[in-house]
């Protein structure tokens, strides 16, 4: 699963990857997790608000710092 999270460093952004990481490894679920940092690469999302996930080319989250729900929801579903 290739997991960008879309944001320019900042505490949300952080905090976003280090929760999807933490979820990932405790459901054993293998995940590319990339930053992308780069203002005309979250803008090429159509990101307006960080921080923003995707997941395999697909926006699924933009504003805030997801819920462990959320998260859940996005690594348990289906391929």
């Amino acid at each position: 699963m290739d997991i960008k999270v879309l944001g320019t460093g900042c505490a949300n952004c952080r905090n976003t990857i280090a929760l999807i990481s933490e979820i990932a490894a405790a459901k054993g679920v293998a995940v590319k997790l990339e930053k992308v940092e780069e203002l005309r690469d979250i803008m090429g999302y159509g990101v307006m608000r960080t921080p923003g996930v995707v997941i395999n080319g697909k926006v699924v989250h933009a504003g805030g710092v997801p819920s462990r729900d959320k998260i859940e929801q996005w690594l348990t579903a289906p391929a």
